[in-house]
């Protein structure tokens, strides 16, 4: 099987790190990829927001298989410019990708199908958002509606810093708190079906003890031992199949992976969001519990053969970002990079970084993602930051409570 990735970040070394242990996996391609990947796959010059360019670069290579990693591709069309070009590709049309693209679809369908989640108003202009928060009272939680690379939501005492927020915003969707610890589930879809992958867990803020400003993800661990018994097969219950019935009841098969972002209410299980892409850094340690042959499992996304549910090793493993100095505001960028060995339990997964000569640079907020496992939560956080404390770049920070 010829796989060609699409990205340039740390899920989409992830995969290419993932697919290079699938025996299936004859020959693995990426565009435009970073310089980890390009120890484990063949890197490509692309653009990987034109579908055209994508589909291209797709039948020159000749490859049987096409995964879509970041969520703006999907949104642009490239899944369908794909599929038009007769490749099979993992990741939903740009119709179904906007239960991530737009909030407001996302709880229009999410209501349709009886999926439980916050209450919630779109707001189109300051009026209509004031009223809103007032509707809901503190803490404000603020959601643009667009695409906003895992940064576009305020959760805030502060009104006025929540009306801010909303008046930056050409449409956001306001909706009531939702209390108790989040979780996140992803389910494989092949456009009829869906199989649940292991729970994870994200820390969403900058600094220890969940301080700070949202950011894309510091941090995560898998799996959850505290998790109540029965989570996984309750959520895919009440929210991953209807959801998928809803989207093929409109038209909009959903094939690729939905990523479902959960608050363990006091009243159950509530959907926070929805992501059409892997999440990120979620990603990198539930690709690390993967027993199952991954090439094989996306094939059959992307070709409607989905069957078994995936097997895990045992064990845990965590992930620890490390991020430029600055971020989630502009982050500095250039600085050289050092320490990038593994070690017998841990590994690198490049995100925001680039070649400068013979050196690596950082070229992104959330620069590299140490994973480390072990046959038990402890062990694999041990491994993990002892591999963080050989790293080497100016200005950096990490959290340092991550699976704490």
């Amino acid at each position: 099987m010829r796989v060609l990735v699409i990205g340039s970040g740390g899920r989409e070394h992830a995969l290419c790190r993932s697919l290079k242990l699938d025996p299936q996996v004859a020959e693995l391609h990426c565009a435009p990829g970073n310089p980890g990947i390009e120890e484990v796959a063949t890197v490509h010059p692309v653009d990987p927001l034109d579908p055209g360019q994508v589909a291209e670069l797709a039948t020159r290579l000749r490859v049987d298989l096409v995964v879509v990693g970041p969520e703006a591709p999907l949104v642009a069309g490239v899944s369908d410019a794909v599929r038009e070009a007769g490749i099979a590709c993992f990741g939903p049309s740009s119709e179904a990708a906007m239960i991530e693209g737009s909030k407001a679809f996302a709880k229009e369908i999410m209501k349709a199908a009886d999926v439980p989640t916050a209450r919630a108003r779109v707001c189109a202009n300051e009026a209509e958002a004031a009223a809103a928060l007032d509707e809901f009272g503190p803490p404000y939680v603020v959601k643009d509606d667009g695409l906003a690379a895992g940064k576009g939501v305020v959760v805030t005492d502060d009104r006025e810093q929540a009306l801010a927020h909303a008046r930056a915003c050409e449409r956001v969707v306001i909706e009531e708190y939702l209390d108790g610890p989040e979780v996140s589930l992803f389910a494989l879809c092949d456009g009829s079906t869906a199989v649940p992958l292991q729970l994870a867990q994200d820390f969403k803020r900058a600094y220890d003890g969940d301080a700070g400003p949202n950011t894309g993800g510091m941090g995560a661990y898998t799996p959850l031992p505290w998790a109540p018994e029965g989570l996984t097969d309750q959520v895919m219950r009440e929210v991953v199949h209807p959801t998928i019935a809803e989207l093929s009841r409109r038209g909009l098969p959903y094939q690729g992976v939905l990523y479902v972002g959960l608050a363990l209410t006091t009243k159950g299980p509530k959907v926070v969001e929805f992501n059409a892409r892997f999440g990120d850094p979620e990603t990198q340690v539930i690709l690390d519990r993967l027993e199952t042959p991954l090439g094989g499992l996306l094939m059959a996304c992307a070709t409607g053969e989905l069957g078994l549910d995936p097997v895990f090793k045992p064990g845990s493993a965590v992930t620890v970002v490390i991020a430029a100095e600055n971020y989630p505001d502009t982050p500095a960028k250039g600085d050289v990079i050092k320490g990038l060995q593994q070690t017998e339990h841990a590994y690198v997964i490049h995100a925001g970084t680039k070649r400068a000569g013979d050196d690596i640079v950082s070229n992104g907020g959330r620069v590299l993602s140490v994973v480390g496992h072990g046959p038990d939560q402890e062990s694999a956080r041990r491994n993990a930051y002892d591999l963080v404390g050989r790293i080497e770049l100016r200005g950096s920070h990490h959290r340092t409570d991550i699976a704490r």
